[in-house]
Formats: C-alpha cells, sequence, structure tokens
C-alpha cells in the first residue's frame, strides 16, 4: 500500500484552497467591473431620457394632449381637411414621443430590477439577459435623443429627394439608380411613403435622374444630411476588360412647404412647358403632352413631372418650385447650410461628401464626418442611419467624430 506524506498533502489542500480563494477574487473583481460598465450605460439611458423629457417640455406635456384631444373631438374639424391632417400629425407625433420615452422607462426600471434579482439569487442567465437588454436600449435611447435634435424650421416637414447621374455616362446612370434604390429601401425602413415625381431613364442603363416626394414625421430633417457628390468605385459591368470605374452623381434634398408657409412666385419669373412623359409603349403610350416643366428664371431651378394627368403635374411642379424656393431661404439664414449647397458644385472629383468603394477592397466613408464602414452591401440597401446619426451630431457639437476624439 502506497503511503501518503501528511504535510504534502497539507500543502496541497492549502494550494488548492489558495488557488479557489485567486479564483473567487477574479470572479469578483470581474463581476465589480461588469457592473460598473452597466451602471455607466444606466446613466446614458438617464442621460437621454432627461434630454427627451426637456424637449417635450415635460411639464406641459399632460395639458398640451389634452388640448389635441379636445380639438380632435370637434365635429367642424374636418371641414378643412388640410389642418384637421396637420392637426392629427402633430398629436400623434406628441403620443409617439410620450410613449417611447415611458416605453424606454419602463424597460430600463425592469431590466435593474432583474438585475438586482439575479444578483440576490446568483442566477447569471437572468443577469446576462437584462445587461444585454441595457446593452440594446443604450442604442435606442441614443437614437431618440438625436432625432430629438430634430428641431430645425423645416426638420419635421416631408421632403423631395433628387438623384442626378454626373461624369461618367451609362456608369454614372448606373450609379444613379443604384442610389435611388438605396434611398427608397432607406425610406420604407424607416416607415416613410414614397412616391416618385418624375424620371429621365439613361441611355443604355440606369437613370439620367429622379425626383421622389418622401412623407412622414422627420423625413427632411433625416435626409438633409444627404444633398452633395455620392463617389462610387468599382468594376464596371459595362467594361468587357473589367477595368475599374469611378462614377459620381448629385442627391438634392429639400423640405416639402406647408400650405401655411406663403412662398409667392411671380408668373413673369416662370417658364411653364409641357412634353410628352414616357411611357411603356404599346396600349400604355402617352399619346398626350401631360407632363410638366418649370423653369424659373431668376434661380435657375428647374422642376418637373410626369403624372398622367397635366393639371396633377403643374400642381406638383408648382409645390416643388416653392420648395426649391423655400430651401434657398433656409440656406439664406443657415450659413453652415448654405456653405454646403454652394460647395455641392458639379457631380465630380473634389465635390464629394461620401464614398463607396466596392473595389479593390469595400468600404463607404463619409468624408465629412470620418464615419466608415466596411458593410457596403448593407449601406447599398438603406442602412443609413448611422452616417445620418454622425452629421446631425456634427452638426450639433460643429466639429466631426473625429475633431471631437482628437480634442478629447
Amino acid at each position: 500500500m502506497q503511503s501518503f506524506d501528511p504535510d504534502a498533502l497539507g500543502i496541497l489542500a492549502c494550494q488548492r484552497r489558495g488557488s479557489f480563494v485567486r479564483r473567487q477574487k477574479d470572479l469578483k473583481r470581474i463581476r465589480t467591473q461588469m457592473r460598473a460598465d452597466i451602471q455607466n450605460m444606466v446613466n446614458e439611458i438617464n442621460k437621454s431620457l432627461e434630454l427627451l423629457r426637456q424637449r417635450m417640455g415635460w411639464e406641459t406635456v399632460k395639458h398640451r394632449l389634452e388640448e389635441f384631444n379636445a380639438r380632435v373631438e370637434d365635429p367642424d374639424l374636418w371641414n378643412d381637411p388640410e389642418n384637421a391632417q396637420k392637426l392629427m400629425r402633430e398629436r400623434q407625433s406628441l403620443i409617439d414621443a410620450v410613449e417611447g420615452h415611458d416605453n424606454m422607462q419602463t424597460e430600463l426600471n425592469d431590466s435593474i430590477e432583474l438585475i438586482e434579482l439575479g444578483e440576490m439569487e446568483d442566477d447569471q442567465d437572468v443577469i446576462k439577459d437584462a445587461e444585454a437588454a441595457i446593452e440594446a436600449l443604450v442604442k435606442t435611447a441614443a437614437a431618440k435623443e438625436l432625432e430629438a435634435l430634430l428641431n430645425g424650421e423645416a426638420d419635421a416637414n416631408d421632403t423631395f429627394l433628387e438623384v442626378h447621374s454626373g461624369a461618367g455616362g451609362t456608369e454614372s446612370c448606373d450609379w444613379a439608380s443604384m442610389l435611388a434604390r438605396m434611398y427608397v429601401r432607406w425610406a420604407e425602413k424607416s416607415g416613410y411613403s414614397v412616391e416618385m415625381q418624375s424620371e429621365t431613364p439613361g441611355e443604355e442603363a440606369g437613370i439620367k435622374s429622379v425626383t421622389y416626394k418622401i412623407s412622414g414625421h422627420n423625413a427632411y430633417g433625416w435626409l438633409k444630411s444627404e444633398s452633395g457628390v455620392h463617389r462610387l468605385v468599382r468594376i464596371s459591368p459595362f467594361d468587357s476588360a473589367a477595368k475599374r470605374h469611378t462614377s459620381f452623381c448629385s442627391v438634392w434634398v429639400y423640405p416639402v412647404v406647408d400650405d401655411n408657409i406663403d412662398i409667392e412666385v411671380n408668373p413673369a419669373d416662370i417658364r411653364i412647358d409641357t412634353y410628352r412623359s414616357s411611357g411603356a409603349g404599346g396600349q400604355h403610350v402617352n399619346t398626350t403632352d401631360s407632363a410638366v416643366r418649370i423653369t424659373h428664371h431668376p434661380t435657375g431651378i428647374v422642376v418637373t413631372s410626369s403624372e398622367k394627368s397635366q393639371h396633377q403635374n403643374r400642381d406638383i411642379a408648382m409645390k416643388a418650385l416653392k420648395s426649391r424656393l423655400y430651401q434657398l431661404e433656409l440656406d439664406r439664414r443657415n450659413s453652415a447650410i448654405n456653405e454646403a449647397h454652394e460647395n455641392k458644385g458639379d457631380a465630380g472629383w473634389g465635390n464629394q461628401i461620401r464614398s463607396y468603394v466596392l473595389h479593390p477592397y469595400q468600404m463607404v466613408k463619409d468624408l465629412r464626418t470620418g464615419h466608415e464602414t466596411s458593410d457596403s452591401k448593407g449601406v447599398l440597401d438603406g442602412d443609413l442611419d448611422a452616417f445620418m446619426a454622425a452629421t446631425l451630431a456634427m452638426d450639433v457639437s460643429g466639429k466631426s467624430r473625429a475633431e471631437a476624439t482628437a480634442t478629447d
């Protein structure tokens, strides 16, 4: 029978106890660090919620909702459908803001209680799930905080968005169609409605230009940062030699003017042309000059609409012209926006706001904020929120993320 040295057994037991104690201390230190990280996230969420309350005017929210509800119950409300719809949108916007705040506050409180309960019962699964919920809530609260900063004069309005092909012929026309699809996908994902106002197809592929009306709360506020020149670098699908090509397109975003904003247009300053809009051909071919083009001589602004009805096209084109003129007035009031539009220039080298590189590597980079991602497929499929948020944050702080990091 093998004999054991009692002293050696004692030393081994002490070593094991020491190792166990060290592991417990390590686990305690890790948990303490995790709790500190979670507490920092909770603090960030509370700061975002406080900002939301300030933006909403939390002290008067209940009174304003009561006023809205009283006006909605007025039987004469719908005698003026346009004002009625505006009132309903404002009421729903306030309701959504309050519900969004309350839902985040409830979710935060529930997650904190679950963490405390999990720690009391030493249930790591419950703690892990609650911490994951708080991590997700940080992003939601940050997005709502940014949205609350959309308080410009026309930020809440619907918007027109134009895409124009630049230098590059067929390549550029194809790039214009890709950008148009990107914005339509973003709008649909964001819950906005999209109406095509006019489109000019390319000679071989893609489009030369397209105009959309994008409707929904804060549509202009989010999309206004997309005005500028967008550059694409890729292997051309139209080049049999498979060479790399660079294409440019310009994007212009301007708000839809509310009917209560009076924009005067002197009839002597405009020229209205009618022409035959393009169609599918065959029995669907358009045989009347129903499309409308309006040229504003003092500014050189040109707007078009190519629906089936000429009367409808005149109305749409005139609204678009007034929106463009209103945008010019907004630009004059805001020197930063004005400078951005002046620098937009032609769709070509030196005027870019964002670069989309698909070859020899994958990268989309905003040249104003420095924000970038290698998920070019996701961006072209409408994942633009991070880029818009970075630009909005830059506009609020007055400096880019890269500058802010360097300062810190």
